[in-house]
């Protein structure tokens, strides 16, 4: 019985390990367009290398201004910082 509970608390972590973010409760109507964010994050110094919009969120792969590897969720409506990797 040990063996079933503890492999049911493990399948239920990792299920929400793979979960998507939550980055805004605003309607697709008030996010940024992909081209307009793109834009806002090169000017912050980023370079993208990988662009993708997971549930809620706009999430790149690239670099920051330092040349250092980064993976970031972003909110679509003001472009802000909700999780970085």
């Amino acid at each position: 019985m040990k063996h079933i509970i503890i492999t049911l608390a493990l399948l239920g972590a990792a299920s929400s390990a793979y979960a998507k973010k939550e980055c805004t409760s605003e309607p697709k109507s008030k996010w940024m367009s992909a081209v307009d964010f793109k834009k806002k994050v090169e000017a912050d110094g980023y370079k993208i290398s990988k662009f993708k919009q997971p549930g809620t969120c706009y999430e790149i792969y690239g670099t920051n201004k330092d040349g250092k590897k980064v993976e970031i969720y972003f909110n679509p409506v003001d472009g802000s910082i909700v999780k970085e990797k």
